[in-house]
């Protein structure tokens, strides 16, 4: 049974241009991304999927392993669906490139609830949060069989009959069976997808099952200069920095 770890990243983010290449601690953000991957237990290989050269060659500088992919994808689960179609493995673990301190202990968590939960599709992990209502953190409902029911940029559940205290956010571990990548990629995207812009919601759509655990921890995307200047002062601090 083997695992691959795929990150897909973007070289021109309209949010924060540039993202992958901006230096934390004296390494690209991407950079941090994949040598965090590089730390789980339960990954055979790691591979950085970018849509430009620029972000090839930092990887590569620093002993990574990188391919180049189509610009034309949507999204970043397009662009790993693209590489893992010459490869082969049991599971595909997309690890968003714009999360610098991402745990691999949650990767590996990702992996183990994945391998005992294989009548899912894709896992979606979830970490808890006090402030739902940024749209750049997308948030996730589930039932009580860990089957996801909706993701959205909104803060659901909405407090509405009651005071719901209990936020989840999307975290950017997601693992797909090679089938149900595959099959996502081949999908159009969907109505509600386009209007959330939120990618997995394509998933949910056409009735693919997404399963999720709670997992702990305080890693965030980077999406605004805000999320960077937060990122530069916690992985002076962070305790997996000093492992790479």
């Amino acid at each position: 049974m083997s695992v691959i770890g795929l990150i897909p990243s973007r070289y021109g983010s309209t949010r924060l241009p540039a993202k992958a290449l901006l230096e934390i601690d004296g390494l690209p953000l991407i950079v941090h991304t994949y040598k965090r991957a590089k730390l789980a237990k339960s990954l055979d290989d790691v591979i950085v999927c970018a849509d430009d050269e620029k972000i090839v060659q930092a990887v590569e500088k620093h002993g990574g392993k990188a391919v180049l992919t189509a610009s034309h994808h949507l999204t970043g689960t397009d662009r790993i669906a693209e590489v893992a179609a010459s490869l082969n493995a049991t599971f595909y673990i997309d690890i968003q490139g714009d999360e610098p301190l991402i745990s691999p202990y949650n990767i590996d968590k990702v992996v183990e609830f994945h391998k005992e939960r294989s009548e899912f599709d894709i896992i979606l992990p979830t970490l808890a949060i006090d402030l739902p209502h940024s749209p750049h953190i997308v948030k996730v409902v589930h039932d009580n069989k860990s089957r996801v029911m909706y993701l959205s940029r909104a803060a659901i559940p909405f407090s509405f009959s009651s005071n719901n205290q209990k936020f989840l956010k999307h975290l950017s571990i997601i693992s797909f069976t090679p089938e149900s990548l595959q099959n996502f990629a081949r999908l159009p995207q969907g109505e509600i997808e386009s209007i959330e812009g939120v990618e997995l919601l394509r998933a949910l759509e056409n009735g693919m099952s997404i399963g999720t655990l709670s997992l702990e921890g305080d890693s965030f995307s980077v999406d605004v200069p805000d999320d960077y200047e937060r990122a530069k002062e916690k992985i002076l601090y962070d305790q997996f920095r000093q492992q790479y």
